[in-house]
């Protein structure tokens, strides 16, 4: 699980409600004697009986017309929960805390001039008093909302940072780890060796792609999200490795929608795909490897393979699989759909846009 966990779903809704108890808390010192005098008057301080009795009761009123307002409060915190939406969100806040401080207010102002407890002395004059108070406290308490939940998203944005930038730097050591090692370099070289000797402009053109390769794990990788088009480049190269060392046996096929192009996706997430494959699957020229990466709409893209069993299987550590879970976790509302079953293996990434990251 992830550091955001605290400010999202589950734990979204626990902090809205410790929040709505501390400020309720901070407010009744003040608030409720104040708001007793204005609805008593004077006879509120003539005695002990009265200002103890008063208090009680309005702090009782009060307890009541809260906990709607709390409820609309979180409502709209969850509705409009990103940081973008501070202004509608407070909008949208004080216009429900007034319309609910009306009701409440002019309903317990009836019933204290028609009952007169405590010696009441309300009167229309008083009233207008209290509505004035009211909506100056509205926006006090629609401040103190906003203020402490925004600087709660703003925390939270960071740790999503920071949480990203690790993710980052995961996928980037794994890829390395995973790439450049020696077994790597000795198939890539000997790759090399075998087409320096034989084919010097196939080599040239195998070292060329090669630099983008590793440019692509050194550079790309530091950033949240890259294009699908920066991405497919990079599979291109990366594909030009595979198809030299392969030959046959190894075969991509690529139907992306030009629309799709502009949209997001986590940087080596395709690699990290096309690298499980190889890993897994047995590469013969007889019997070819087939990958394909193509859109399939609602902004998805399906990258599938079929099955071809090693004679040795590899013991899988699911950790490429994992780590393309935890940065969609961060960036996304909707994750990656894996298809274990049947004669294909299949992978459905969301291509992610501004409606669909968090902001």
């Amino acid at each position: 699980m992830t550091p955001t966990l605290i400010y999202s779903g589950i734990g979204r809704q626990i902090w809205l409600s410790l929040f709505g108890r501390w400020i309720f808390a901070l407010l009744v010192p003040w608030f409720v004697p104040t708001i007793s005098y204005l609805l008593i008057g004077d006879p509120y301080l003539s005695s002990i009986y009265n200002f103890t009795g008063g208090t009680l009761m309005i702090f009782l009123m009060t307890i009541i017309a809260f906990v709607p307002h709390d409820w609309a409060a979180r409502y709209i915190a969850q509705k409009y929960p990103s940081f973008d939406s501070s202004v509608k969100r407070s909008a949208l806040t004080a216009l429900a805390f007034w319309t609910l401080t009306f009701a409440f207010v002019t309903a317990y102002m009836l019933f204290i001039m028609h009952f007169r407890p405590f010696e009441a002395q309300l009167d229309a004059r008083m009233m207008l008093n209290v509505y004035l108070f009211e909506f100056v406290a509205v926006l006090l308490l629609t401040g103190l909302y906003e203020i402490n939940y925004s600087s709660n998203e703003w925390k939270a944005l960071q740790i999503n940072k920071e949480a990203i930038k690790r993710a980052g730097m995961q996928g980037q050591l794994q890829s390395l780890k995973s790439q450049v090692n020696p077994h790597f370099l000795f198939n890539s070289l000997n790759t090399l060796s075998a087409l320096i000797a034989d084919e010097p402009k196939r080599a040239e053109q195998f070292v060329d792609e090669m630099a983008r390769v590793y440019r692509y794990l050194l550079q790309t990788n530091q950033n949240e999200l890259t294009t699908l088009s920066a991405e497919m480049h990079f599979v291109r190269s990366y594909y030009h490795l595979l198809r030299t060392r392969y030959d046959t046996g190894f075969d991509l096929v690529i139907e992306v929608n030009e629309k799709d192009l502009d949209k997001k996706i986590p940087p080596l997430t395709l690699q990290l795909l096309l690298e499980n494959a190889v890993k897994h699957n047995s590469i013969l020229e007889s019997n070819p490897l087939r990958v394909s990466i193509r859109s399939v709409g609602e902004d998805l893209l399906e990258i599938s393979n079929n099955r071809l069993n090693k004679s040795t299987p590899v013991r899988s550590t699911r950790l490429g699989l994992a780590n393309i879970m935890a940065k969609y976790e961060l960036l996304s509302d909707r994750m990656p759909v894996i298809d274990d079953s049947g004669h294909f293996f299949k992978v459905t990434l969301p291509l992610i846009t501004l409606k669909t990251t968090n902001a």
